[in-house]
């Protein structure tokens, strides 16, 4: 697997700006907030999906949640390097995973409808697993892959007629801030349907909100969007050729911030 990039310059805060008053704020606001924003647009989106074929309704309640989230934890986002990918097509975008809110960021700053790629262990969350199963998610079981073929199939088949994947090549959330090693079975769907793959770095998530924590420390933060990785012509032996390709795009969006993904 692709070695890291030189260590990034941690950009941890100091004590005083993210002391007692920032956790108070964290647990008794933002926090009551959020649930409250998850449990009336979950249960909403709820009732909305049993009126049918509802997916596209869905993902703009997503959005909507999305956006009261980021309002609210004031932290606001800088997009570069999105204005130069064609969004029309479709194609296979790979995000690092640092916080439980790189979600809210994508949803928010990806301005068009999309799917994503996600670990069978969320269906366990009341109302957050009832959304992913009933708006159109790719539900992957890591434990039995054999159980996800349907979902695989029907990913396929809606990345071929056009509508976008996110995936999370880590497989899990990073616990220290540094981007993990990519399993390649995460690019089988984009080698199968022959889309091109788009790196994206999420810059300061994990210091927003690491694992294992309530306290959501807001500050400024980056979506750095690199070029577009083709997989035409590769086949299914390629894809640890294509996850060190994409992971040393990725690490250089989110260590340097330089694009160094060749040009299709």
């Amino acid at each position: 697997m692709v070695e890291l990039r030189p260590p990034r310059v941690e950009q941890r805060p100091g004590p005083a700006r993210y002391g007692i008053f920032s956790r108070l704020r964290s647990y008794f606001i933002l926090n009551p907030l959020i649930w409250a924003y998850t449990v009336v647009l979950g249960l909403i989106s709820l009732l909305v999906s049993l009126l049918g074929n509802t997916q596209r309704i869905l993902h703009k309640l997503a959005r909507l949640w999305s956006q009261l989230i980021m309002k609210t934890i004031l932290s606001p986002v800088t997009v570069t390097g999105l204005e130069k990918i064609d969004t029309s097509k479709p194609h296979v975008y790979a995000v690092n995973h640092a916080s439980a809110l790189d979600i809210p960021v994508l949803y928010v700053n990806l301005p068009f409808q999309f799917r994503i790629l996600f670990k069978s262990e969320l269906l366990s969350y009341p109302i957050i697993g009832w959304h992913l199963t009933r708006s159109g998610q790719v539900c992957i079981n890591q434990q039995e892959p054999t159980r996800s073929v349907g979902q695989i199939r029907s990913a396929l088949k809606s990345l071929k007629r056009g509508m976008p994947l996110v995936i999370f090549p880590e497989g899990g959330r990073t616990p220290d801030g540094n981007i993990k090693p990519f399993m390649a079975g995460a690019f089988f769907l984009a080698i199968k349907a022959q889309v091109d793959i788009v790196p994206v770095a999420l810059v300061g998530t994990y210091e927003l909100l690491p694992m294992n924590t309530y306290h959501i420390k807001c500050r400024p933060l980056e979506m750095r969007v690199g070029k577009p990785i083709s997989t035409a012509g590769l086949h299914g032996h390629d894809m640890s050729a294509l996850a060190a390709k994409v992971q040393k795009a990725m690490e250089e969006l989110y260590y340097t911030g330089r694009d160094s993904a060749p040009t299709p």
